[in-house]
């Protein structure tokens, strides 16, 4: 991982620390999987285009807690996406947003799977403590 990405991560999901108010996912919460595959000739592009999308997010908007894209080290077109949203108007605001809809136009055509699962964190007291290291070590 590169130290940009690092920070990225780092950042999208320190947000998440500020939301932590017991050990329960916080209600209205959306976190999800998102698991892509990619045609192998278009990959640099799409990774180019999701790089661009994915900061634009987090940057851009306050209920975007985190977008974290990752490939799989020995199939790199498959992607998965961790996904946090503060709550459902957050996701769908975002689905609306200039940098989301140029993502979403740009790769119709290159993306060859698309599988979205959602999820429920277990532990979001462990959780909160991964990312304050984090921020300890950076």
């Amino acid at each position: 991982m590169t130290t940009k990405a690092l920070k990225i991560l780092i950042i999208s999901l320190l947000c998440l620390v500020t939301l932590e108010k017991s050990s329960a996912q916080q209600p209205g919460m959306i976190i999800r999987i998102s698991e892509i595959e990619i045609f192998p000739n278009h990959l640099k592009a799409y990774n180019k285009i999701l790089k661009e999308e994915s900061e634009a997010s987090v940057k851009l908007e306050p209920g975007v807690i985190a977008i974290f894209p990752m490939s799989q080290k020995e199939n790199p077109n498959q992607i998965r996406i961790l996904e946090i949203y503060e709550n459902s108007e957050s996701y769908q605001s975002h689905l609306k947003t200039p940098h989301f809809l140029k993502y979403k136009t740009s790769t119709l055509k290159i993306v060859k799977s698309l599988k979205l699962i959602d999820m429920d964190a277990l532990d979001s007291k462990t959780m909160t403590q991964i990312f304050k290291k984090l921020k300890e070590n950076n």
